[in-house]
């Protein structure tokens, strides 16, 4: 692959991305981008997302809403979705490195990640004052 051509806008979307942990949409990353660069189109940010995705140095996360959400992190964890505020949440120790070691014993081929999500009410939205009680 030819070397990607050097773009200050797609490196204020990953510096953007590397200071946060809450899976923001690509609306999220325009709008903020957009303070910097006030004529940059939404295009663009959808196609540097993408672009991102896809050569592996950020992480796409279908939200339950529809909406595509974005990690910064690449290593293997899970994400939970929560039904009520729509929030994407990086899960840690759920045993994903256990589950790739089984998988990779088990099936002939060649595995090189996985996604695993998990749905349910957060935490947060769990207390009594968010007005849901049990899940």
């Amino acid at each position: 692959m030819a070397a990607l051509k050097y773009s200050r806008q797609r490196e204020a979307i990953k510096e953007f991305l590397s200071k946060r942990t809450d899976h923001p949409t690509a609306d999220v990353v325009y709008e903020n981008i957009r303070q910097i660069y006030p004529n940059i189109s939404m295009g663009t940010v959808y196609r540097n997302l993408s672009l991102l995705s896809d050569i592996g140095e950020i992480q796409k996360v279908p939200g339950l809403s529809g909406a595509d959400h974005f990690d910064w992190r690449t290593d293997a964890h899970c994400h939970f979705l929560c039904r009520n505020c729509r929030r994407v949440i990086d899960m840690n120790d759920t045993g994903i490195q256990q589950l790739l070691e089984s998988a990779e014993s088990r099936y002939p081929g060649i595995i090189d990640g996985c996604r695993v999500s998990f749905s349910g009410i957060c935490e947060d939205c769990m207390h009594p004052e968010s007005g849901i009680h049990d899940a």
